[in-house]
């Protein structure tokens, strides 16, 4: 009867454990991304930037600009 009981508790733990959630960090950027114009992402920020805005990247001084068929963006540096 013990047997039974150890048997039926480790496939209710192992039934449990086999379900894992789908990670949503995939899914976020994702989110993020679609839906907008054409962005251009910043590690160092850690998020999207709309075309036309400015940051740092690494120390250096960039704009994101949209490419010239204007279905992307990427950074190009900032013209003094």
């Amino acid at each position: 009867m013990r047997t039974l009981l150890i048997v039926c508790s480790s496939l209710a733990l192992l039934a449990a454990c086999a379900t894992t959630p789908e990670p949503k960090a995939a899914s976020a950027v994702k989110s993020e991304a679609s839906g907008k114009g054409p962005q251009c992402y910043s590690g160092d920020a850690g998020k999207f930037f709309n075309v036309g805005e400015k940051t740092s990247v690494s120390g250096v001084q960039v704009s994101c600009d949209a490419t010239s068929n204007g279905k992307s963006a990427s950074w190009v540096g900032v013209k003094k």
